[in-house]
């Protein structure tokens, strides 16, 4: 059981430094958007998320509603629902519904490609070995930032709100770049962001709001309009699966995405 639960460290040590490194922006933006460090902290603790939190925390410096908070997040995370759903196909059968319910709060997108590339099936000690530390090194740098603002002049910290941007421009240009699809649901989003945002019959809507009609009518406008195309998509990942035995066979046409009726034994 140890010995899992140090593989797991192990191999989620580079999730845990790479996250240290981006939750750093977290912090620093808590503290711009006048919240205190503890907060900042639990929140990274407590979620895990990444583009979640951010929304998150600025509906809370807004005052957002619940509901607002609410839905925002679930959009933005709704992805977790079906890497937990994966996973839980390569788990071991001695894994316990709580056991499963701890997993699952600490799926991520690294930490899911990290399990999902594991032969055989997965020990309840090794993912937990994988998520503490990615946690560790999530929260730790959440902490580092916050704590980095809050010593520094406030002409200082109020220049660190530009991380966020470039952070996130860092992420959508080079995907725009490559795949036009994404260039046009990133075109979409803009349009609509600047209809809602300058036309006045759309100012009963909240930042919140905003973001989940526009998320919604994007997701609906692509699925219809430019659907993924399954074999394009093989290629891009390297047709790599991950085979009920373990083996290295996922998006294979003539196998179940889920099968429920067998058990992943090694």
């Amino acid at each position: 059981m140890m010995e899992e639960f140090k593989r797991g460290l192990k191999d989620g040590l580079p999730i845990g430094l790479g996250y240290f490194s981006v939750s750093i922006a977290f912090g620093m933006m808590a503290i711009v958007l006048k919240r205190p460090v503890a907060e900042a902290v639990l929140i990274s603790l407590t979620n895990l998320t990444s583009a979640g939190q951010f929304a998150g925390l600025q509906l809370i410096a807004a005052h957002g509603g619940l509901a607002e908070l609410f839905l925002t997040t679930l959009i933005i995370n709704a992805r977790y629902f079906l890497m937990s759903l994966s996973i839980s196909q390569k788990l071991d059968p001695e894994v316990t519904l709580w056991q499963k319910l701890c997993i699952a709060f600490g799926i991520t997108d690294e930490i899911f490609a990290a399990a999902i590339g594991q032969k055989g099936s997965l020990r309840f000690p090794y993912m937990m070995g994988v998520i503490a530390v990615a946690t560790l090194g999530w929260t730790c740098g959440t902490f580092a930032g916050a704590q980095a603002s809050s010593i520094l002049p406030a002409v200082v910290t109020s220049a660190f709100g530009i991380a966020l941007y470039g952070m996130f421009i860092a992420i959508i240009v080079p995907q725009a770049r490559d795949h036009r699809n994404v260039r046009l649901a990133e075109l979409l989003s803009v349009c609509l962001s600047c209809i809602v945002f300058y036309v006045p019959v759309f100012s009963f809507l909240s930042s919140g709001w905003s973001i989940i009609v526009i998320t919604l009518i994007v997701s609906g406008v692509m699925a219809s309009v430019c659907p993924v195309d399954q074999e394009e998509r093989m290629e891009e990942d390297g047709g790599f699966s991950i085979d009920r035995d373990g083996s290295d066979n996922v998006c294979d046409p003539g196998q179940p995405v889920f099968d429920l009726s067998q058990e992943d034994h090694e």
